[in-house]
């Protein structure tokens, strides 16, 4: 079901970005780790190569000790700031198409799709360590921005499904400095571009490095294509609706003739268009559980605006790491 929203007179960071109500075994854990300065949070701290916010490490590792999945699920993964809430949308709507009718009734038309696609590490889990989640209805979908080798043992034996979806790093970086800058409260000072543009080059931002992240799902789709099917935003951007025709052949929900003959496809994606969902009332004004404002997912969702803020020597730097990483990889992005 669908999460209520709550209102607080003392403004906090998300859930997922406070440093309290730690387990004594995630106490235990964080002086054993590396520390970097956070772009909201206090710190970030580096497992298995990656970083994470406190609490949100807490809800990794109870999610990889207590999570099962089941062959039906479908796991979205995509790096942060890279098309999150577009995709949540997509495939929710894509899913679910059965169920509900594109009338006035559509969930996506009353809730945000972060409510009704929950991430599972720093959402679910960073609640309560031990979630029932019988609740959900097969298929289930969840999201995360887990690296591949943070998602729990179970989904990497069973056969359930992952689409991944990453984004140009110039536009990613972008967009999540932008996000960060919101989540910051009111007494604390804005990350400054030049700043936090160092870190990224570094690794050091909430799942990063970002390279390493992308080439653990681009490396695992080309070695097990029935299992992961790796996308880029620049692609669903330019061609829609074959790449979502693509996304519903993978997951074993393709569309029939009649239903392209009838216009479905077309409707589900003028339904989760960057236009339709962000002028809806509650993406306007609702809030998450969490933390956030649903406003904050959407900003411009455009390809290419990184040419506004990032100057000739952080592209070049952006550019030859990238180069360096993808190289011998045969991925471009």
């Amino acid at each position: 079901m669908p999460l209520h929203t709550e209102t607080s007179s003392t403004p906090l960071p998300p859930k997922y970005l406070q440093d309290d109500k730690l387990t004594q075994e995630c106490e235990e854990l964080l002086p054993s780790l590396p520390k970097e300065k956070g772009w909201v949070s206090s710190y970030l701290y580096q497992y298995r190569g990656f970083w994470h916010s406190a609490r949100q490490l807490q809800g990794v590792v109870a999610c990889q000790k207590h999570f099962e999945a089941q062959d039906s699920d479908i796991f979205l993964v995509t790096t942060p700031k890279s098309g999150t809430t577009w995709l949540k949308a997509l495939l929710f709507a894509l899913v679910n198409r059965m169920q509900y009718s594109f009338m006035e009734q559509h969930p996506l038309l009353m809730h945000s799709p972060h409510e009704l696609v929950p991430y599972l590490d720093s959402k679910i889990y960073v609640e309560n360590q031990t979630p029932d989640l019988s609740s959900f209805t097969s298929p289930r979908l969840f999201a995360t921005h887990l690296p591949l080798v943070s998602l729990p043992q179970s989904v990497h034996e069973c056969p359930c499904k992952i689409v991944y979806l990453c984004r140009d790093p110039k536009d990613t970086f972008v967009s999540l400095w932008h996000f960060a800058n919101k989540l910051r409260l009111e007494n604390m000072e804005s990350n400054s571009l030049e700043d936090v543009f160092d870190r990224f080059c570094k690794g050091v931002s909430v799942y990063a490095p970002f390279w390493d992240h992308v080439l653990g799902y681009w490396k695992e789709s080309l070695e097990n294509p029935d299992k992961v099917l790796f996308l880029k935003y620049e692609d669903l951007k330019e061609k829609p609706t074959s790449q979502l025709k693509k996304i519903s052949d993978f997951l074993g929900y393709p569309f029939s003739s009649e239903e392209e003959a009838s216009g479905l496809l077309e409707g589900i994606i003028d339904l989760c268009s960057f236009d339709k969902l962000s002028n809806l009332e509650v993406n306007k004004s609702g809030k998450l559980s969490s933390g956030e404002e649903n406003k904050a997912f959407f900003r411009r969702g455009e390809v290419g605006d990184w040419v506004k803020f990032l100057n000739a020597k952080m592209v070049a730097r952006l550019n030859s790491i990238t180069q360096q990483k993808f190289d011998a990889s045969g991925l471009k992005l």
